[in-house]
């Protein structure tokens, strides 16, 4: 994506040798010669970054920054000041300046902001386009949030095997998903309007889940008092969903191999055999290809439960849908709290990107209710996330004294970012969004010094 950015500045030296540079580095460049002229080319075009002056004729950079604060809230504002007002340029970063640069320019530093001025904006406009997404799904019949690639591979499978009889084996890490794949499944299917039930089957004791998988005749044991229905019993005609199917003992393995083999089974303690028409999901966090070849599960069971496997891979290896979710979480809670909250900062949708997300959807989606019910405001901040979460992205962040000069204050982030990088000059000036001769310059003027 090639971005365009406008040059307001009265001086022509100045704004032609900015716009040279600008175009050098691979930008669209649009020139003003005042604030007036900025804002026709702003109305007209499509801008993505502004670098105004503070001193203009017919309207100044201060008046120009509150404009387009007003009007196009989405494009950020760099501010050029001269030594002498540097105080007025502060004060312009309290109105909504992204930052400002003081004259004579050091180009390098002033690409670097523009860089991540870019990359915000780039944030927000990816957050109002979620927005959008989130709503259209929600209009639709599709329960699955995700615009991955492997996501949308999902969304495929789902469609075409959800009119289906047959039986599904979902699987993946804890807290992806899996059950709201069931549902998608569920609601597609011809049996949508039919039962559907749902059991966990690590929830409950080895000698609970046979009775309520099947249900137990009247004094079938200590404590039945009367005759119980199981969930095959209850779903008849429509499906039921067997979560963490791994932890079934070998006697409720033998009786769900004849269910889906006969459609038959007695209850605990009977002997009247039952016939039910249900259709199977099942799901687990274990590789039950291991556990077959351990003795722990029967190699038949496994084909039968497994005629089609839906693998659903874990956030960190689908980071495009993770703000996706964020957004569809945070207007759900928001709804929830009775709270007005449109958007989350910049800084917040880069943490959550960037986050290993090792709880996936279920840690995903606790973090956003707390960060709902923590918001004070109808913007989320990084000041709303959970405590370990900011102390991590904090772990990322360089203090520099205020009063520091742009110089060493430039050293210090140079060096850290090294550091992070474990010594790779490449990489570290991918991070800087600097060049890597520009990288080696500096580091020879550091050593020299």
């Amino acid at each position: 994506m090639k971005f365009n950015i406008l040059v307001a500045d009265d001086e022509m030296n100045i704004r032609r040798g900015l716009a040279m540079g600008l175009a050098d580095e691979g930008y669209n460049v649009y020139e003003a010669g005042n604030g007036l002229e900025a804002l026709k080319i702003i109305a007209s075009k499509e801008v993505d970054l502004v670098i105004t002056d503070l001193k203009m004729p017919e309207m100044t950079g201060e008046e120009l920054l509150k404009n387009i604060t007003a009007n196009y809230k989405n494009i950020p504002v760099i501010i050029l000041t001269g030594h002498g007002t540097i105080e007025t340029a502060v004060e312009t970063m309290h109105n909504g300046a992204y930052d400002f640069m003081t004259k004579p320019l050091n180009l390098d530093h002033l690409f670097l902001i523009i860089k991540r001025a870019l990359s915000t904006r780039q944030l927000i406009l990816e957050h109002n386009e979620l927005q959008a997404q989130v709503e259209k799904m929600k209009a639709s019949s599709n329960m699955i949030i995700g615009k991955s690639p492997k996501m949308r591979q999902i969304m495929e499978t789902v469609e075409q095997v959800a009119g289906t009889r047959a039986s599904i084996l979902l699987t993946g890490e804890s807290g992806v998903g899996k059950e709201v794949i069931a549902d998608a499944i569920q609601s597609l299917s011809d049996r949508r309007d039919k039962p559907f039930i749902k059991v966990h089957c690590a929830a409950l004791a080895e000698g609970l889940l046979e009775s309520e998988l099947f249900g137990h005749e009247k004094g079938a044991f200590t404590g039945a008092i009367a005759r119980k229905k199981g969930k095959f019993e209850l779903a008849d005609k429509g499906t039921i969903f067997l979560d963490e199917i791994g932890e079934i003992n070998q006697n409720v393995q033998i009786k769900l191999l004849r269910i889906i083999q006969e459609r038959e089974f007695e209850r605990v303690g009977g002997e009247e055999t039952i016939k039910v028409d249900v259709r199977i999901i099942s799901a687990t966090n274990r590789n039950l290809q291991e556990e077959v070849e351990k003795g722990n599960f029967r190699e038949d069971l496994f084909y039968r439960l497994n005629v089609v496997n839906i693998n659903i891979p874990p956030l960190r290896e689908r980071k495009e849908d993770i703000l996706l979710m964020a957004t569809a979480f945070m207007n759900q809670f928001a709804k929830e709290n009775n709270k007005e909250i449109t958007a989350m900062d910049s800084k917040v949708m880069a943490i959550l990107y960037n986050h290993p997300w090792k709880g996936n959807i279920r840690e995903l989606q606790n973090c956003m209710e707390n960060a709902v019910i923590m918001c004070r405001g109808n913007i989320l901040t990084v000041e709303d996330l959970p405590f370990a979460m900011r102390k991590e992205a904090g772990d990322n962040y360089v203090k520099i004294r205020l009063g520091t000069s742009l110089d060493n204050a430039e050293k210090t982030l140079i060096m850290a970012t090294l550091d992070m990088c474990k010594g790779n000059k490449s990489k570290a000036a991918e991070v800087l969004a600097i060049g890597r001769k520009t990288l080696h310059r500096k580091l020879d003027e550091y050593a020299e010094n």
